[in-house]
């Protein structure tokens, strides 16, 4: 792919019919997005943003003007050539993984080649999957089924088989979605170290703090672009890492939580609930501590709970 102009919208409209009532859920998007850019795609439900999302990955087609794809007018191609486009030029990442729940991590990262147009030998399929694997971190985890995995490890497995045939364009629908905060900003570390090698990427959020990781702001509202701007006080993804590290640094190598006293839980799950999470759920249940001692304050609300606790016990996380 040549540098310059990737992406580029001109006068998109979207329009579905339910029975006689028309829904304008894109009315007249124009955008650019450059070769090499980290762009997020932001906007309350409703603002159209996930319908373009789906034009862009080229699973919906526009109901009138034109959409370029590293030159390519996508608009006008049938159903098997648009399959060929989203396997060989565009990577796909969901909030929800979307992995194959009885195969291996390997095995998930393999299935988009195994559609490609080079056939590949069992041998270069397992060695092209290990390296995309080990890329992001997951080197020695290629034989684990995704419930052996936590919500980051299977995220990761699920950006492994998005760049697995080299795509131009990487398209993230809210990948942070279902991860707790530490877990979503080593994520965003592994989408800005891929796009400092170069691949353009576009994610859907509707959170500020994840979008301040990418360089450019898209804000949707209505079907219509209503802001476009760069972001000028962007975080860094390795930055913020280090400044929640003395957080996880209490977990032992036993998976236990050393706060006041131990929660126990086991180790896959700590991507998947995390401290924050945990505080979260602390607070409701009617402790003002915010997780530093977990003990229930006096007077405080019981209706969570049928039955008053003087602590938090490991049940807490059943």
């Amino acid at each position: 792919m040549k540098n310059g102009e990737v992406v580029k919208l001109t006068d998109v409209h979207k329009t579905y019919r339910t029975g006689d009532v028309e829904v304008y859920a894109v009315r007249g998007v124009s955008l650019e997005i450059q070769s090499g850019e980290f762009v997020a795609l932001m906007g309350a439900s409703g603002s159209g943003k996930s319908t373009l999302m789906n034009i862009l990955g080229c699973l919906d087609r526009p109901t009138s003007g034109r959409y370029l794809l590293d030159d390519a007018d996508v608009s006008v191609l049938d159903r098997d050539q648009l399959a060929d486009i989203r396997n060989h030029k565009l990577g796909f990442v969901f909030q929800s993984f979307n992995l194959l729940p009885r195969t291996s991590a390997r095995e998930n990262v393999e299935l988009p080649l195994l559609y490609g147009v080079h056939r590949l030998t069992k041998a270069q399929l397992r060695e092209k999957a290990d390296s995309v694997l080990a890329s992001v971190g997951l080197a020695g985890r290629e034989d684990h089924h995704p419930s052996q995995l936590s919500g980051g490890q299977q995220q990761r497995v699920a950006i492994a088989r998005a760049l697995v045939n080299d795509p131009e364009v990487v398209l993230a629908d809210e990948p942070t979605g279902n991860l707790d905060s530490g877990t979503s900003v080593e994520i965003m570390g592994i989408f800005q170290q891929l796009n400092q090698r170069g691949i353009t990427i576009i994610m859907v959020t509707h959170e500020q703090d994840i979008a301040a990781y990418a360089r450019r702001n898209v804000v949707m509202r209505d079907g219509l672009i209503l802001k476009d701007f760069d972001v000028t006080k962007r975080l860094d993804a390795a930055t913020e890492l280090e400044k929640i590290a003395p957080i996880d640094s209490q977990i032992n190598h036993e998976g236990w939580i050393d706060i006041k006293h131990r929660v126990a839980r086991s180790a896959p799950e700590q991507d998947a609930f995390g401290v924050d999470r945990a505080r979260h759920h602390h607070r409701r249940r009617g402790c003002d501590c915010d997780g530093r001692n977990w003990q229930r304050s006096e007077g405080a609300s019981r209706s969570a709970d049928r039955e008053p606790r003087a602590k938090c016990d490991s049940d807490f996380f059943r």
